[in-house]
């Protein structure tokens, strides 16, 4: 009977692959398991602070369709948008090489791996005066740190009177961020077409709102001449920043991993810049 146990063992033992160890494949297993599990805990984390940003977005969205009703005092065309999904989607994901860079819609299409780069841009000098890089797709959640980076500055740099941003950036708590930090907000309310009617751009300016929120005073601010002549001005400070450090430096894509050190990064990138652009601006001798 021993004889015939040995003889089991030792024709299980043949059919095992050559480099297979089974307690090392288990412990493998194991620790998959183990890491997607944690995957699947930073999912669903991301999930709901998505879902808060979304939820925001949407509330913003209502009080433009409402702000531009005050203005205007027509109904805005459309479906009123719907509100966010909250929980994990089904194309939700997690990379375990770099697990805190996310997928982002990029320009042109299709989507990629990437961060969220910002700066602020002085008018005057082209100067990037604050930096950061985010983890969020989208710039809705950014404009109250850039506020509080642009708090720090020394009082030598000036002061920041108005600030433009485009319709990303633009939500009820971000104008009202503006307006208690002491700045006139600039935010387009939504997409502006490329070719307005002769009706509308030659249209006389609505009078003022009585009482208005931020919202509706912004709202009132971009009809009027002075606030159409500056908020024109957005294309052209910040846009040839980034795309210099694009094309002409180089810089496309990040080469370290980790929130932090993609920070690091993206300042010492806006620093290169900086000093390229002070090298123009200071009188040659």
């Amino acid at each position: 009977m021993a004889d015939l146990l040995a003889k089991a063992e030792a024709a299980d033992q043949t059919n095992i692959p050559d480099g297979m160890s089974i307690p090392e494949e288990l412990a493998r297993r194991e620790d998959r398991l183990e890491k997607l599990a944690v995957a699947r805990a930073k999912i669903e984390a991301r999930a709901k602070e998505r879902f808060a940003r979304e939820l925001a977005e949407h509330e913003a969205k209502l009080a433009a369709r409402k702000a531009k009703t005050a203005v205007t005092g027509k109904k805005p065309g459309g479906k009123p948008p719907p509100p966010p999904v909250e929980g994990p989607l089904p194309t939700d994901q997690i990379n375990l090489t770099d697990e805190d860079s996310h997928i982002m819609p990029v320009a042109g299409g299709g989507f990629e791996q990437c961060y969220n780069a910002q700066a602020a841009v002085a008018a005057d000098s082209l100067l990037v005066i604050c930096a950061n890089v985010v983890q969020a797709p989208n710039d809705k959640q950014q404009i109250e740190p850039m506020l509080n980076d642009i708090d720090t500055l020394p009082d030598e740099l000036g002061k920041v009177d108005t600030l433009l941003a485009d319709t990303g950036y633009f939500s009820a708590t971000n104008v009202a961020a503006c307006e208690a930090a002491g700045i006139d907000p600039l935010i387009a309310m939504g997409r502006q077409p490329h070719h307005p009617p002769l009706s509308e751009r030659f249209a006389d300016v609505p009078p003022p709102p009585e009482n208005p929120t931020p919202v509706e005073a912004m709202a009132h601010r971009l009809k009027t001449a002075k606030g159409r002549d500056l908020y024109a001005l957005r294309k052209q400070i910040p846009e040839p920043v980034f795309g210099i450090i694009k094309s002409v430096m180089g810089f496309r894509q990040f080469l370290l991993r980790g929130i932090d050190r993609v920070r690091g990064e993206w300042r010492l990138v806006t620093m290169a810049w900086n000093i390229k652009r002070m090298f123009v601006l200071c009188p040659q001798q």
